[in-house]
């Protein structure tokens, strides 16, 4: 009984190593799309402590790469040492997954205060030109979000581009893809996004964070049985007289 114990922990735990490597491709995955998503709405946040909970969770997919095969070589060669330094590098990741869901959560609850203290800044620097990176990062997160100004079309007029153009109207990436020849003319507001950007991109953010808080929280729950399964070789290979058996013989090996 107390072999097929052994045996169905040391099988859980070499799944689970494989499991790590899949898991570190993911995060590596989330962390570089956190990273291209923020670059698309650099422009509407100066806080670059954003950037943290990204960072780590990156920095932990990578060395989930190296736990896994820590523990599949430990597992596989019935080593204690590698054991131990599997369990105590399991715990560091684990510990740091943590922090990146309460980073996670202060962040997320900040992106709003965030982005209202800039974006009326980044709208006032506008100047319609290719070449001009706000303008760049506004036209872009209009046409993507189907957004028009800060709250609505209307907060335009109030900008330094609207007054010193004198065409009364607003950029064309405010022009719904459904209207042909549309020229942002606020003669014809149905032809413009009702809906302003302020909110959609704070949405985005906040998002964009949960899924962050989401993976850690799923992969620090599987890692937390990898660490047990861990602890439960490790134990019976100092207690358990049949473990020792089977490593001296080979016949788990």
């Amino acid at each position: 009984m107390g072999q097929c114990g052994i045996i169905s922990s040391k099988t859980v735990l070499v799944f689970l190593n494989l499991i790590f490597w899949a898991a570190a491709g993911i995060l590596c995955y989330i962390g570089a799309y956190v990273f291209i998503t923020y670059d698309d709405y650099d422009h509407f946040f100066e806080d670059i402590y954003t950037f943290i909970p990204a960072m780590v969770i990156i920095a932990v997919g990578t060395l989930l790469f190296v736990i896994g095969f820590i523990g599949c070589c430990a597992t596989i060669r019935e080593s204690r040492c590698g054991l131990v330094t599997f369990s105590a590098v399991l715990l560091l990741v684990f510990a740091t997954e943590v922090v990146v869901v309460v980073l996670g959560y202060i962040y997320r609850a900040k992106v709003e205060a965030v982005v209202n203290h800039s974006i009326q800044k980044v709208y006032n620097e506008y100047k319609g030109t290719n070449t001009d990176a706000p303008s760049r990062a506004i036209d872009y997160v209009q046409r993507q979000l189907h957004c028009c100004g800060i709250h609505n079309y209307s907060d335009w007029m109030n900008t330094h581009w609207f007054i010193e153009s004198k065409n009364n109207s607003v950029p064309v990436s405010c022009c719904k893809p459904t209207i042909s020849n549309c020229t942002g003319t606020l003669m014809r507001p149905g032809d413009l996004y009702p809906e302003g950007c302020e909110v959609l991109v704070v949405k985005n953010l906040k998002d964009i964070m949960l899924y962050v808080i989401l993976a850690a929280l799923t992969f620090a729950t599987i890692q937390m049985l990898g660490l047990l399964c861990a602890c439960m070789v490790l134990c019976r290979r100092g207690h358990d007289p049949a473990y020792e058996l089977l490593v001296s013989t080979g016949i788990d090996a």
